[in-house]
């Protein structure tokens, strides 16, 4: 085992993990369409191989506070445009989570989706290979090729296999991001025409004027605002949700979202320090109204799936005040890491629920349900479990990173903080009121009282979800010590450079020497 270890340790570890998907995507592009039994499963295979190579990221050591698993070649000389990819503890759980997800959203899908299997199984991995890519990338210029190559797999997943209006869902998708992509691709211009350079590690670690990193740092907001997505830019969110199928909900909520989340902790945090602070009340502002206003219009809803997709713009809206909580402490930046994983793993555990009971009864319509208890008690049981991690019950995985960004909002802003817990008391009442709806009381429809309770494979991909939700939830310190390192410089490093912006604009040279006291690495290429 040992001996497999240093092995890996001495692979190109990222590149192989990126790239495996996108090779099993090619093979079954050469297989023929009548052979679905064997695409599907070959598809499921080649995540399942990608995630167990995955796992070896944790013999990265070094407790990630540093980028490991550094790959950096010359792609682009004539721009200055490198194949620069690296992990740390911001990333880690992020890549693990993309490798993770694959295999279950492909897993569910053998069932629902009977047409045009080919093409579809392939857009799973082509979105695997995005994903990670953009997770991992050191390089502005590759990171938005990434960013931008999520975005076809999933506008074709909804606009060919979605439900009801999936033309325009897939559509309006499609505008909200390339919108956002093309104010952030002007910031990552503006970046190379000032250093001359897309490295991000040189970048983070070269200061820029106060007010250049405020336009830059808007153009970037605005691309990771509409991904997270923050009112009031979340208006694409619950009909991409919605009409997508549910592997696709899957990716979507669990991961692309991310995208946003990630976005700001490791580019904006990092290249606009004076900006992020200057900027840190208002975004507070705006994730406190999409924590309200997301919990509301969940307890209005009458779609199960709707209901569940538009919660994630509260669950995001943690996210968001726990980055930009500066207070002096990383603890709320930690928790928003650390709940971005668990929202990823409680809401797509949701939408895979909610999957199986619309394959049955070809309804999500929360009025057409009730008494489902009785009727699929497995089924109900970890409807429960899931339930609860989302409410953020002690004991499961949503309670964690919701409890560390409300001690971070309450340390910056205690008014703000009081109206963010209001938002958990809200959370509470629109999932136990669904809940109560959709599976107590007695079962009177007689479409639901022959319902059959979870299969084998069902169970197969539902399991490991909630196993990972209760150990989380009881014991997250695995998780919080690969993250908390890598945060806290970061955060140490936007602290010391925002304190010394007043000087900087009379002579750098105090901020400059505040950041190399954090970041002591300021060659290009350096280890991060």
């Amino acid at each position: 085992m040992d001996a497999l270890i240093q092995m890996m340790a001495n692979a190109p570890l990222l590149s192989i993990i990126i790239f495996l998907p996108l090779a099993g995507a090619i093979i079954i592009t050469l297989m023929s369409p009548a052979k679905s039994h064997s695409i599907k499963w070959f598809a499921f295979w080649a995540s399942i191989a990608t995630f167990l190579i995955s796992l070896f990221l944790l013999a990265g050591g070094g407790g990630f506070e540093k980028f490991s698993h550094i790959e950096q070649y010359t792609w682009l000389p004539q721009i200055g445009v490198s194949y620069h990819i690296g992990v740390d503890g911001i990333s880690l759980w992020l890549v693990l989570l993309t490798t993770f997800l694959l295999p279950i959203s492909i897993l569910s899908s053998f069932s629902a989706i009977r047409k045009r299997e080919k093409e579809y199984y392939i857009l799973l991995l082509l979105m695997g290979f995005a994903l990670t890519g953009t997770f991992v990338s050191l390089d502005l210029f590759l990171f938005f090729l990434f960013w931008e190559s999520v975005l076809i797999p999933m506008y074709l997943l909804i606009g060919i296999w979605g439900s009801g209006r999936r033309v325009y869902a897939a559509t309006k998708f499609v505008l909200y991001t390339v919108v956002g992509s093309f104010f952030m691709l002007l910031a990552i211009i503006g970046l190379y025409v000032h250093f001359g350079t897309f490295d991000f590690i040189y970048l983070r670690s070269h200061i820029l004027p106060p007010e250049l990193q405020t336009w830059l740092f808007l153009a970037f907001f605005l691309a990771f605002a509409i991904k997270v997505p923050l009112f009031p830019f979340h208006t694409w969110l619950a009909d991409a949700h919605t009409e997508a199928p549910t592997a696709g909900s899957v990716l979507l909520a669990a991961l692309l979202l991310k995208m946003g989340g990630y976005g700001f902790i490791r580019f904006c945090l990092a290249l606009f320090p004076d900006a992020s602070v200057w900027a840190a009340p208002w975004i507070m502002g705006l994730a406190v109204i999409s924590i309200i206003y997301g919990a509301l219009v969940c307890a209005a809803q009458t779609d199960l799936k709707r209901l569940i997709a538009l919660s994630s713009v509260a669950h995001m809206g943690f996210v968001m005040l726990g980055i930009f909580s500066f207070a002096n402490t990383s603890i709320g930046q930690v928790g928003a890491t650390i709940q971005m994983v668990s929202h990823g793993i409680t809401t797509g555990a949701l939408f895979l629920l909610v999957g199986v009971i619309y394959e049955r009864r070809h309804t999500r319509e929360i009025a057409q349900f009730g008494g489902l208890a009785s009727v699929m008690p497995q089924y109900y049981n970890m409807f429960l479990i899931t339930m609860l991690a989302s409410v953020g019950l002690p004991a499961l995985n949503g309670f964690v990173g919701e409890f560390l960004i409300l001690l971070g909002a309450f340390r910056a802003d205690w008014a703000l903080g009081g109206l963010a817990t209001f938002g958990v008391v809200l959370a509470a009442v629109y999932l136990l009121t669904m809940f109560r709806r959709v599976f107590h009381g007695e079962c009177t429809k007689p479409e639901n009282q022959k319902l059959l309770d979870l299969n084998v494979r069902e169970f197969v991909y539902l399991v490991p979800l909630v196993l990972l939700m209760l150990w989380i939830g009881l014991y997250p310190k695995p998780y919080l010590s690969v993250i908390k390192p890598a945060v806290d410089r970061t955060v140490r490093a936007v602290m010391r450079i925002s304190s010394g912006s007043v000087e900087y604009a009379r002579s750098g040279e105090k901020a400059a020497t505040a950041l190399a006291q954090v970041l002591p690495e300021n060659a290009p290429g350096g280890d991060g």
